[in-house]
Formats: C-alpha cells, structure tokens, sequence
C-alpha cells in the first residue's frame, strides 16, 4: 500500500523546465570532453559526465545567487562547526570473501540485564527461642541434669535448600545491519544512528559497514587483480560481515540505493536466511534492476545519449586519477551544483547537511566511482525478492528521486504485496538526510514489527515512542 508523505508536490517535475532545453547539448558537452582530454574531464570530477546535463541547468543560477568566495567561506565554516558524520562505534575488520577488509562498527551491546528470579526454599523449623537467663530471685543457676536441659537448645536437622531455578532464556535481541549507498559510508546514516542508539539503548545491537572501496573498508582486492566489480559480490561481503559479527538472532537489513541491491543480492544467494532469521527489512531509494531505464530526468533523447556515452566517459575518468583528483577542487561550483540536485529533491535543505553530502561524494575517489558503475547495468534481482514474502519490509523513495526514481519502488511493492511503501513528497535521493525524522520514524515502526515477528525481546518505549510520532511531526 502506497502511503505518500511529506508535503505536496512541487508545481513542476524535477526533470522539466530548462533541464529539457539544455539535455541535449550538456550530454554532448560531455562527449567532447572524453575525446578532447582529461583535463577538461577533471572539472565535472565525481559526477563522470553521467548526469552533466541535470547540473548545467544550475551552474548559471548558482554563480549568480551565490558567489565563489562566499561559497567558499560558507563550507570552511560548515567543515568546522558540523557534527554530522561523528559517531562512532566498536571498530572491527571483517574479511571479505576474497580477504578485503571490510570496516566494521557495532554500537549497542544487544544485553540485557535478566530480570532477578527469587530463590526457592523448603520452610524451615522456626529457631527455637534462646534459653531464659537464671531471674534475679533465682540466684546463680542452677546445677544439675535439669539445668543443663533447661538452658541448651535441642539440636534442629540441617535446612534443605533447593537449588535456584535457572533463569527463564532471554529471547534474542535483534541485529539492524545498516548498507550504504553508491560513493558514500556508514556515515550516510548518520541521523538514523544518533536517533537509534539513544532509543534502543543497550537492547538492540546496531552494525554499520562501509562496502568495499568505500569509506575506511579496503579497496578491493579483487578488483585489483582485474575482476571486475559485481553487486554479488556485495552480497556475499554482507554475509560475511553477519557471519563475523550477528552469527546468531533475527536480524533487520536497511539499505540505501546500492545497499538496498547489496540486500537484494544476499536474498538471492541466501533465501534460507531471510526464512529462518532474517525478520525485517528496509529498502530506501533502490531498485531491484532495469537500471538502463532510468532517465536521470532527461527527456527520452537525452537519456538516450547519457546511456551510450557514459561508459566511455567513466572508464575515461577512472584511467586518469591523479589528473582527475588534482582538478576536482577546481570544478567544485559545478559539482556543487550537481550533488544537490541529484541528491536532493528540493532547495530547503540545511545547509549543513548539504555540504555533508558533499564531503561524503568527495571523499570517493574516481577510480572508486568506475569501478562500480558498470555493476548496475548487470543487477537484475526481481526473482530474489520471493524470499523476502512474508518478511516485514519497509520499501521508502523520495518522489523526486532522479537515481533511483519513485517507481522502481512501487515496482519492488508489487512484487511484496505485504510490504510498507511510503513515498516522501518532494524528497530526492538521499532521503535519509533531507527528511531525517521521518525516515527514523518509519525505521523504529518496522522495527517494533520486526521484533514481533521474530519473537525477539521486547523493544524499549523509547522506539514505541519514536515509532508512534505523527508522520506530520516527522516531517
């Protein structure tokens, strides 16, 4: 059931306007830039010509209302007054199937105090009462038999004290295990983390991962030695990091964008798990394939284009990282302008939490972002989705999400009749830092379902609480 949230939309579509008149002529920009030399091709930086034509509409706005200099100063202050990405947990290094390491951080133990069970014991005799002390008229005390009869206290049996009863078993806590998205880290969560730790306390065990090449994880070591990068692959590093650090208890998975298909690919080779362990499951701004179809909101002709060029200009940029690196800074109006657009979905964003977007895009080297981009193309997992039928699943898009767009939700919700799906008005792709509250909201609900799911422990008020804030509040 479809459950659109957020505020009404827009009065146009994210995709239209000068966007349409200029598509053409950026993808083609684009292709000029492969053919004439990297150096051009280093000012687009992270965006790799994919969706040049959605950031050149922007450029000439944004030079206009804002300069460079006043730009600039804006993100050194933002860089040093922002707590957004701070938390930490428990590090750990899990090994990969192929032996990358896999940067891992727990929070929450996931114990609980059991609860004190009374001791059990057979009644005993009452004491007998202390001999009386000889009175003042009596004297000193008496000698004798009977004396000594009258003042000892008869021997008592010993005492039969059963054994405690062993404690009731507690019933498992649950593991939530959060998968990042494309060029991003486990920081991408980082308003579901400060929210959830402070909810769930100590009785829920919350694990964060970067994927491989990503974050403080490993480059891929197989990529490396020339095997080209897979979402199955991404699949069986999940499986590792649950291995290493969940071996046992029902377990929620949330993916965002290439953590959702990271998901999706576990499903695929582990439909066993999701059947006797795993007891929920979100998938925020993903698909489960035909990424050939997106149009990046580019009319017909120019997706067209983007899809025919892209390759080329990737593996391109990914051969040339010294270059590319070196010139980044220098194209950093244009890239600006490119995240927020393809990040979110309107222009009422915190500042702060833009440019934190940006700082987690940056930090994902070029050779990093080609690795992976020939990967979607090959990710169909619609059949894998049968193992998660009967698993409560949170399925959550921006509507004006240009990577993923809001139908390739709808499109997993078909095929999980009994799924949740909510579409936040107005949202873009990373949903989860332009409407924080909301995506929190939605995620404690799923996992209070989880937890009954799963027969799991009882859930602290505080996600009851969490979960039970109006969506008009969440907003």
């Amino acid at each position: 059931m479809s459950e659109p949230v957020g505020n009404p939309v827009g009065s146009g579509p994210a995709g239209g306007g000068p966007v349409s008149a200029v598509a053409v002529a950026a993808v083609a920009r684009a292709a000029e830039t492969a053919s004439a030399g990297v150096s051009r091709a280093g000012l687009i930086g992270i965006s790799v010509g994919v969706v040049a034509a959605g950031a050149a509409a922007g450029v000439a706005i944004e030079r206009l209302t804002v300069g460079r200099t006043m730009r600039r100063r804006a993100q050194e202050e933002l860089d040093a007054a922002a707590p957004y990405g701070s938390l930490r947990g428990r590090p750990r290094t899990v090994a990969a199937p192929d032996g990358t390491g896999l940067y891992v951080e727990l929070d929450g133990t996931g114990l609980r105090v059991p609860a004190s069970v009374p001791v059990s014991v057979s009644a005993p005799s009452p004491a007998p009462a202390p001999a009386p002390s000889p009175s003042p008229e009596e004297g000193q005390p008496r000698r004798g038999w009977f004396a000594r009869w009258r003042t000892e206290a008869p021997a008592q049996p010993p005492v039969a004290v059963e054994p405690p009863a062993p404690p009731a078993p507690a019933a498992p806590p649950l593991t939530v295990v959060f998968c990042h998205g494309y060029c991003l880290s486990q920081d991408s969560w980082h308003f579901q983390r400060a929210a959830l730790r402070e909810a769930v306390g100590d009785g829920v065990r919350l694990v964060f991962w970067d994927q491989r090449s990503h974050g403080r994880s490993e480059r891929s070591r197989s990529y490396l030695a020339g095997e080209p990068a897979g979402i199955d692959q991404l699949g069986g590093d999940l499986k590792a990091v649950l291995d290493a650090v969940a071996p046992e208890g029902p377990l929620v998975l949330v993916g965002h964008s290439m953590g959702g298909m990271t998901v999706m690919a576990l499903a695929d080779q582990h439909p066993g798990l999701f059947r006797d362990r795993v007891a929920g499951v979100a998938l925020v701004g993903t698909l489960a394939g035909d990424w050939n179809s997106v149009t990046l909101g580019l009319p017909a002709a120019g997706a067209k284009l983007v899809r025919r060029l892209a390759p080329g200009v990737v593996k391109l940029l990914g051969r040339q990282v010294e270059l590319v690196e070196a010139t980044r800074r220098l194209g950093a109006d244009l890239t600006g302008v490119f995240y927020r657009r393809f990040s979110f979905g309107t222009k009422d964003v915190d500042p702060g939490v833009v440019r934190f977007a940006e700082q987690l895009l940056d930090a994902t080297p070029i050779d990093v972002v080609a690795e992976f981009y020939p990967a979607f193309a090959a990710h169909e997992k619609t059949a894998a989705l049968a193992a998660l039928t009967g698993v409560p699943t949170l399925v959550l898009a921006g509507t004006r999400d240009l990577l993923t767009p809001p139908e390739y939700s709808e499109a997993i919700a078909r095929a999980l009749p009994d799924a949740e799906l909510v579409l936040v008005q107005d949202a873009g792709h990373l949903v989860m830092l332009e409407c924080p509250a909301l995506v929190d909201q939605r995620l404690a609900a799923l996992l209070l379902r989880a937890a009954g799911h799963a027969g799991a422990a009882p859930l602290p008020q505080a996600v009851r609480d969490l979960a039970a804030v109006p969506a008009a509040l969440a907003e």
